[in-house]
Parts: structure tokens; C-alpha cells; sequence
């Protein structure tokens, strides 16, 4: 599903962000993407949505090399994608159920499909009673569900999130960190970018793990430091 191939991203004026980092997501897979701050992890991701361009080495998502992506077909790819951010950026002027719609809107859904499809995506994470809520009197943890809700509502093939528990406590991180895991149940790929450790040992799931933009743990490879 995603490869990298020696791949690097260096920002201006400064040294690079991801250095020759090569590693696999198997189709169908959840991982978590681990590493300190500023290690590369939202770097990663966005390179696997092509908000941000590598600077060198190939990256392919499904059979796609992004590096020779024409930028006319970027959107066609994100609509291949979900992604989770831990902001939500929810817009507070409109209901829970038109945050959701809103992808489905951009890819001219009719009314009759885009309301079926929201109500099963706000059903699956717990939020169809919320439908008609402004997103500014929910919880936090309930907001971060209204996020993965509309980030799953087109049914994506890879699911992308950054730091989606960052701002939550415990029980609720384990409650998102469930969906996740519901979601590539049903085949979806899944990639999760945290901090947690201690979340990420109570799944046993696969961690990749970075370093001064350097893969230092691939569990699908074996790789670890001084392997």
C-alpha cells in the first residue's frame, strides 16, 4: 500500500526532516508511526498525501509513484484517503452532520447516497444522536469522533492520523484508538502517528519508529537499532 524507497525531505533553511528512510505498509495493515517531536512523523504523513513533495527517492501509495503525480490529480488521490488530524479542524459554523457530509459534498454526492453514508459513519463511531449539533458543544473526545467520521465517510482505502489522542485522556485515547482498529478490521490500511508508547504496547500492533528523520524500528522488516 505505501513504500518508500530511499526517500528524503529537506526544508529550506533547515537540515532534513526525513533522511533516506526506506519502509513498507502492507495493504491492510495497522501500524503506529512512533518518535519524539520533530523526529519526522507529520512529515511522513504528509508526504503520503501530498501535501508536501519528497526531495529525492520514490514514494508509491497502491501502485502511484507521488513523486511524478501530476498536481491536477492530487485531489483524485486524497479521495482515496482519510486522515485524521489532532485538531480536528471542524468547522464550528456548520452541524456535526454537514462536517461529515462535507467530503461527500466536494465529490457531488447526491442527497439521497450522502445522507445514507454520513448517518453509517456517524452511527460507527457512537455520534448518530449528535447529527444536528454544533460541533462547539460536544467533547473533545466527541469532536475527534466527528473528525474520524467525515474522514471515513468516501470509505477510503488508507486511513491516515497525527497525534488524533494528543489531547485526550486514557480511556478516551483507547476509545479512538478502537475505531482505528475496527476500521482495518474491515480492510482498511491504517496508519497512526503518536507519541504514546505505552498506547501503542497495549494494542501489539506493528511500530515504525523514527529517529533524526531515520527509520531506528521497522516491526515489518525486523529493523532496530544495530540490526
Amino acid at each position: 500500500m505505501i513504500r518508500f524507497d530511499n526517500v528524503s525531505k529537506r526544508y529550506p533553511g533547515r537540515k532534513e526532516a526525513l533522511s533516506g528512510l526506506s519502509m513498507d505498509l502492507p495493504d491492510g495493515e495497522m501500524a503506529f508511526l512512533t518518535g519524539h517531536s520533530g523526529a519526522g512523523k507529520s512529515t511522513l504523513l504528509k508526504l503520503i498525501a501530498r501535501i508536501e513533495r519528497a526531495t529525492r527517492g520514490t514514494l508509491l501509495v497502491g501502485n502511484v509513484n507521488l513523486s511524478t503525480l501530476p498536481r491536477r490529480r492530487v485531489p483524485w488521490l486524497r479521495r482515496q484517503m482519510g486522515i485524521v488530524f489532532q485538531d480536528h479542524h471542524l468547522l464550528y459554523d456548520r452541524t456535526v452532520f454537514d462536517n461529515v457530509a462535507l467530503p461527500l459534498v466536494i465529490a457531488g454526492y447526491r442527497s439521497g447516497e450522502l445522507a445514507r453514508r454520513v448517518h453509517a459513519a456517524l452511527d460507527k463511531v457512537g455520534l448518530l444522536d449528535k447529527e444536528k449539533q454544533m460541533p462547539i458543544t460536544l467533547s473533545g473526545g466527541e469532536q475527534q469522533r466527528v473528525g474520524i467520521a467525515r474522514a471515513v465517510v468516501h470509505r477510503p482505502r488508507l486511513l491516515l492520523a497525527d497525534e488524533p489522542t494528543g489531547n485526550l485522556d486514557p480511556a478516551l485515547s483507547r476509545e479512538i484508538m478502537d475505531l482505528f482498529v475496527q476500521f482495518n478490521h474491515v480492510g482498511v490500511t491504517v496508519l497512526v502517528a503518536t507519541h504514546d508508547i505505552a498506547l501503542t504496547e497495549a494494542f501489539g500492533l506493528p511500530v515504525l519508529s523514527l529517529e533524526g528523520g531515520a527509520l531506528s524500528r521497522d516491526d515489518f522488516h525486523g529493523r532496530a537499532h544495530g540490526a
